[in-house]
């Protein structure tokens, strides 16, 4: 039963990277408006910036994983090991 929990928690194709991406800046976007009305000027856009650019980075980071990790699948499939 645990492993059928656990497996909602793992990202397993794009689409549904897609959509974690698109949370995560809906969020950072929030947070980016109220640090402009917070810190109002150069450094609330800056503030605002850098929340973009964490959800680029991070954004990056998951699909690569999923590539990586559908990839090593991949090889490990058609990859046979050598018997002793």
């Amino acid at each position: 039963m645990w492993t059928k929990v656990k497996r909602l928690f793992v990202i397993k194709t794009r689409w549904e990277a897609y959509l974690i991406i698109y949370a995560l800046a809906l969020g950072a976007m929030t947070r980016g408006a109220q640090y402009t009305v917070e810190y109002p000027g150069l450094g609330g856009y800056l503030l605002m910036a850098a929340t973009a650019g964490a959800v680029f980075l991070g954004g990056a980071k998951i699909l690569d994983a999923i590539r990586y990790e559908k990839e090593a699948k991949m090889e490990s499939q058609t990859r046979k090991d050598p018997v002793d």
